[in-house]
């Protein structure tokens, strides 16, 4: 519970500017400091609460920032929160559902909340801290958690760390450990390397590489990584902290500010529901946040009444355990090992075939959510995300509970956005800008109403076994299109082994993927305006050019592959794909086309009218298509 929550400042967000009839917002920074009963049943699945320093009540202290925006009027704000799970410290809201720009940790102004959306619908959004590692340079948003031991010395233990260079975080000179070295120069630590996850490790002699200081190494002689690599270290670390408390954190600061009086200083006014949404690894918390049995408080009360997790495949995070490792996610090419996934998966009461455990993602106890799920193509590809709506034999498709709902944003990539680029970067085919956010917001919504009124959000909308439109990755349909590399696996999913010393299981669930049509196009799911109306191809998947590892699933990034202009460009490149003036007899038939596809979107509750009338301007001034 909280025990205190300090208001560090309250100011105004973009010089007071209005945001629609909701009018002006304001800006609430603080932090929170909370204690956690160790014996309250609540908490007794917090990892290492049992060795974690206790104050004079016997609890275990944390503190988290807060971020608030809230209407500086509370009349004409709708009552409800709004609560962004952040990513690595990062918020992600702005970026994605409002259009805005990306990595603005402290919006202030106009600019940086793009165009606005969530303000607009008068939430009162709130973020705060959950990951004891996550940086807070830049009002990034952590916890401080304390350090476990074994009644007062040093945990010690044998950890694995994964180290890839050019492929997420850039180009590595030195590779930063996520837990502090136990000794100065461990004579017994040991680095290795191979090109795939599959090949052989070759262990680097100690000559090739070198302790920096207790947190980091690196390769000697001002050796470079080799890009895309797999740089896997052993060695011995110390100081866990109690990782888990970010849960109830998460749960401490919502609970207050739903049910506490006080929590109107923080608020501006009377709170009546909550909401959360996450994105990618912020996703897999709200995911892991529900089967771990944090959605209700201390008082047995429900912290969020709806969820919405996006591109968070069937994952959880690696977290709340010791040394836990949260940054990480598994891919076909590189995080292989680490304990992501588990059964159950789906939100449906299953049993695993693979372990004989039975369960859902929800806990059936009255603590649940409504819980909106949608994917990209790429979870499908990397995540797994098949296995949300399928048995985990990938056998036949599942009837989910009445409170829960999946959906696949089709030809989209993970981290889709607007303005996402088309550059290749690492990958052989350009990637794809396909934005999937019209989707996104019109089910946050959807989600909204579902919570507020009762109303059920439209059907799940997922490729399926009974339709012919779930299939192999080796099985999609998908065209010999000239240049393009296409990929034909998915990444592997297995019950969990040891993470420090992991091996290969012979037995793997069955993930599946969408089906496309003669475009290259998935079948399946939603399909927006440039899936529907199509001036390209969009796929979830890329893969590697060299100098990278050849064959290998390009991260999370996705292709866009465009159509030929005219006849003869097809004719001349062998591209099997009609050309675009093939499709379209001109600007006038594009657009009616268009017209068409957002007015059923609109009409199923996919597409918000706001939306479609940006798809129509957009179709009204596209170039690609004669006038």
């Amino acid at each position: 519970m909280l025990v205190s929550f300090d208001i560090e400042k309250v100011e105004p967000l973009a010089d007071g500017a209005p945001f629609g009839e909701v009018g002006a917002y304001e800006r609430v920074i603080a932090k929170a400091k909370g204690e956690v009963d160790p014996e309250h049943p609540g908490n007794e699945g917090i990892a290492l609460i049992d060795k974690a320093p206790r104050n004079a009540n016997g609890k275990v202290e944390y503190t988290t920032d807060v971020f608030i925006l809230r209407p500086k009027d509370p009349a004409k704000g709708n009552g409800r929160i709004l609560y962004e799970v952040n990513n690595r410290g990062r918020k992600m809201l702005f970026g994605n559902i409002a259009d805005g720009p990306q990595g603005v940790n402290d919006p202030k102004t106009l600019a940086d909340v793009g165009n606005g959306f969530p303000l607009r619908q008068g939430y009162t959004i709130v973020w705060s801290g959950w990951d004891p590692d996550a940086p807070r340079a830049n009002m990034g948003l952590g916890l401080t958690a304390p350090v476990a031991t074994n009644k007062g010395e040093p945990i010690v233990e044998m950890v694995r760390e994964e180290f890839v260079s050019g492929t997420r975080v850039g180009n590595l000179d030195v590779f930063k450990l996520s837990y502090e070295a136990a000794a100065g120069d461990q004579i017994w630590a040991r680095l290795s390397v191979r090109e795939r996850a599959g090949d052989e490790r070759r262990e680097m002699p100690r000559s090739q590489w070198s302790f920096v200081d207790a947190r980091s190494i690196k390769l000697a002689d001002g050796t470079k990584p080799k890009p895309g690599w797999l740089y896997e270290f052993h060695y011995e670390a110390t100081n866990p902290k109690v990782q888990g408390l970010g849960f109830a954190a998460t749960r401490d600061v919502v609970s207050w500010l739903r049910y506490d009086p006080a929590a109107i200083a923080a608020t501006g006014g009377k709170i009546s529901h909550a909401l959360a949404i996450g994105f990618s690894q912020a996703g897999r918390y709200l995911r892991h946040h529900i089967s771990a049995g944090f959605n209700r408080d201390e008082q047995d009360r429900k912290v969020f009444d709806g969820i919405h997790a996006h591109i968070a495949g069937i994952g959880r995070i690696f977290f709340n355990t010791p040394f836990g490792q949260p940054a990480r996610t598994g891919t076909q090419h590189e995080d292989h090992g680490f304990p992501e996934n588990a059964f159950p998966f789906s939100t449906a009461e299953l049993t695993d075939p693979l372990t004989e455990q039975e369960g859902s993602l929800f806990r059936g106890d009255g603590s649940d959510p409504k819980l909106i799920e949608t994917n990209t193509s790429t979870e499908y590809w990397q995540k797994g995300a098949s296995l949300l709506h399928t048995d985990p034999l990938g056998k036949q498709d599942l009837a989910l509970p009445e409170n829960s709902r999946v959906y696949m944003i089709a030809g989209t990539q993970h981290g889709g956005r607007a303005g996402a680029t088309t550059d290749p970067g690492p990958n052989i085919n350009p990637r794809n800008p396909h934005n999937p956010m019209p989707a996104v917001r019109a089910l946050l919504m959807a989600l909204d109403d579902w919570v507020v009124t009762g109303k059920e959000p439209p059907p799940s909308r997922v490729p399926t076994l009974a339709a012919g439109t779930l299939v192999e990755p080796d099985k999609t349909g998908f065209p010999a299109i000239p240049g393009a590399a296409v990929a034909k696996v998915t990444n592997r999913v297995t019950p969990p082994v040891d993470w420090v010393s992991p091996v290969t299981l012979e037995d793997a669930y069955r993930t599946l993927v969408c089906k496309v049509d003669s475009d290259g196009n998935e079948a399946a799911g939603i399909r927006l305006p440039d899936i529907a109306v199509p001036l390209a191809t969009y796929s979830g998947w890329n893969e590697y050019k060299p100098p990278y590892p050849a064959g290998e699933l390009a991260d999370r990034d996705g292709s866009c592959l465009p159509f030929p202009a005219d006849r003869a460009a097809r004719e001349t490149s062998g591209d099997p794909r009609p050309s675009i003036a093939e499709r379209y007899a001109g600007g006038a038939d594009y657009l009616a086309k268009v017209q068409a596809a957002v007015t059923a979107l609109a009409k199923e509750r996919l597409l918000l009218a706001e939306d479609a009338e940006r798809y129509l301007e957009r179709a009204r001034r596209e170039p690609r298509v004669a006038p």
